[in-house]
């Protein structure tokens, strides 16, 4: 017998699942190029977002689970020492719009598909990953002293993100 994918039990399609499956790494990305770091702080960012996406795998929620177990089987699990690459996109806010207009396709997709709970638990998740991103490394300052734990630009991209998901 072949074995049915993850997304099969939860009513998805191969393209609506890519949509959910490819949001959290796609929030992570975004919500460290709302502010231009250093390389230093790109990577702590990256770190805090894997390790947000990969705790997802201990989520009460199925969704959020088989998700977050799939991007760890993709793209490398934190605890085993694996590191996204530092993306720079060449145009930042671009990017941002189209990961908050692909939220917001999101969103609709799990209203129509899935219970208020999983919609929820999977919706404030990206929520958490994006504040796990714009707060793992401040910006500003000096030689890594000062700065602002949270820039403008960074809160204003995890606000818009909670807006679009309604969380």
């Amino acid at each position: 017998m072949i074995e049915q994918p993850a997304y099969t039990g939860f009513g998805f399609s191969d393209g609506e699942w890519g949509l959910l499956v490819g949001l959290p790494q796609s929030v992570l990305t975004a919500a460290s190029a709302a502010e231009s770091d250093s390389t230093r702080r790109t990577m702590a960012e990256n770190a805090a977002g894997m390790e947000t996406i990969a705790a997802g795998r201990e989520s009460a929620s199925p969704l959020v689970a088989a998700v977050a177990d799939e991007i760890v089987n993709r793209i490398g699990d934190p605890e085993d020492g694996d590191e996204l690459p530092v993306i720079s996109p060449a145009d930042p806010q671009a990017m941002i719009d189209d990961v908050l207009l692909r939220a917001s396709e999101a969103a609709a997709l799990l209203a129509a598909r899935v219970d208020e709970g999983a919609a929820g638990a999977y919706k404030h998740w990206l929520v958490t990953i994006a504040e796990q991103v714009v707060g793992a490394a401040s910006s500003g300052g000096l030689l890594g002293l000062g700065g602002e734990a949270v820039s403008d630009s960074e809160r204003r991209f995890r606000d818009r993100l909670a807006h679009v998901l309604n969380d």
